[in-house]
């Protein structure tokens, strides 16, 4: 019998390690990385307001409802599925649910571990030094990391390998081990970068950019944005959380675990920024610089900035840390339903599901260089210029994500009882239940088809 089916091995050792893991899987590149650039590219103020109030009014009750639905079925997301069906008579038809999230996140990731091989490389780079780097020598240093797959699937590998390493050793052995000191030291690097944007960078500009708010600058796409950064940085829907919630022990309060969280998420993210725009500013590079602004612009800063030896290197091992803490849970969540549905071992699951991710994320490297030219779904309108990397984020981030969102806002608002749910939630307040529930079935549906029919649009 695998240790996941083992019921003394089904909990975390604490709620101090719940909290870690839950952390950790939500903050990851998207934070820092997706944050910073979309928060530079719509304006800053205007969206980071529209982004908290999306984090209370949107992902804090959807995050609650997956935690509710996790720890309720107490296994992974699929036999969560099951296990709702007998206890709580849910049609059986949610397991497809189940299916899509487990087949969501193994896609999620096979492109993901391209992305955070990045931060790996990066992070020697930074050691080597960005002395004199230009804005036209950094873009072309990470053409060249494009250009050379044998360079990306190395650091694709090295990535992939940590990851399975810690998911292999179990939950208290291997992913309790690592996230104790990963998820602290996320935040410990990010003060020590805040302290230095501080002291040597512009931070009354960042300051003021990001949150004095330009009402000029809001529009339909903006509140579009803001709203999705706030729901998908989570990684809501794709029965990661979920999974994490089912080791959760009954005393921990449901709706203070995801307050807990969501306010670490969006701390993060804020934080990111506050470390990052006042070096941007003071080396007078533009904030709108899309997703160049991490790879292609800050080492321009780091080369001139006193310190930048130390502080570069920093940067990308945050990113790296923030990477590896959420792939291990999402990996954790793909071993947790082999492990429910197979004999096999964890480490074999594991070993094997490793070797399949970096198998398939080989089309992601080679998008970038080899197949750069070949666009697998050129006949369907919103594919068309698509490479395989653009049409695999395009499935998950665009299509998987958001039916996930709205399935779990769905299923713990309407298919589950009142009854379950407040017992589960073990909310005295009735005031404070009915808010949730309204919330969470009808803002939060509402606010993510929004989001699914403006990215079907574009």
């Amino acid at each position: 019998m695998s240790e996941f089916m083992s019921p003394n091995r089904r909990k975390w050792s604490s709620s101090l390690m719940f909290f870690a893991a839950a952390i950790g899987s939500a903050v990851g590149i998207s934070n820092i990385w997706k944050f910073t650039y979309v928060a530079g590219e719509n304006g800053g103020g205007a969206f980071v307001l529209i982004y908290v109030l999306a984090i209370v009014f949107v992902a804090l009750p959807a995050l609650t409802a997956e935690f509710l639905i996790g720890r309720r079925g107490g296994a992974s997301v699929e036999k969560t599925m099951e296990n709702l069906a007998k206890r709580d008579g849910i049609i059986r038809a949610w397991r497809y649910y189940g299916l899509m999230a487990v087949t969501g996140a193994f896609l999620a990731l096979s492109f993901y571990s391209v992305v955070a091989g990045w931060t790996i490389d990066y992070f020697f780079l930074a050691v080597k030094g960005f002395g004199g780097e230009t804005v036209k020598g950094a873009s072309d240093a990470l053409a060249g990391l494009y250009a050379n797959p044998l360079r990306m699937m190395a650091s694709q590998f090295t990535f992939v390998a940590l990851t399975v390493a810690v998911v292999a050793a179990g939950i208290q052995g291997g992913l309790e081990r690592a996230l104790k000191w990963m998820t602290p030291a996320l935040f410990v690097i990010l003060l020590i970068l805040l302290i230095y944007a501080i002291i040597a960078g512009d931070f009354s500009a960042a300051l003021t950019f990001l949150f004095v708010p330009d009402f000029t600058q809001l529009n339909a796409n903006t509140l579009l944005m803001a709203v999705g950064q706030a729901f998908f940085s989570l990684g809501i829907g794709l029965g990661v959380l979920m999974t994490i919630a089912a080791y959760m022990d009954q005393k921990t309060s449901i709706l203070k675990a995801a307050a807990v969280v969501a306010f670490a998420d969006g701390f993060v993210a804020l934080l990111a920024g506050l470390a990052i725009f006042p070096i941007v500013f003071a080396n007078n590079l533009s904030p709108a610089e899309g997703p160049g602004l991490i790879f292609a612009t800050l080492p321009v800063a780091f080369g001139q900035i006193p310190g930048g030896a130390l502080v570069g290197p920093l940067f990308f091992l945050l990113m790296a840390f923030a990477a590896l803490t959420s792939a291990i849970t999402i990996l954790g969540t793909i071993v947790a339903w082999g492990e429910d549905y197979t004999r096999f071992s964890r480490r074999t699951i594991s070993m094997f599901t490793g070797t399949l991710l970096w198998v398939v994320g080989l089309a992601t490297v080679f998008s970038f260089n080899i197949w750069a030219d070949i666009r697998p779904a050129a006949w369907i309108p919103a594919l068309s210029g698509k490479t395989i990397f653009g049409v695999l984020d395009y499935i998950v981030s665009n299509l998987m994500m958001p039916l996930g969102g709205v399935a779990v806002a769905v299923l713990a608002g309407w298919a589950l009882s009142r009854d379950s749910s407040r017992a589960e939630l073990g909310v005295i307040d009735g005031r404070l239940y009915t808010i949730w529930r309204f919330l969470v079935r009808y803002v939060v549906p509402l606010a993510i088809a929004s989001i699914f029919i403006a990215n079907l649009g574009s």
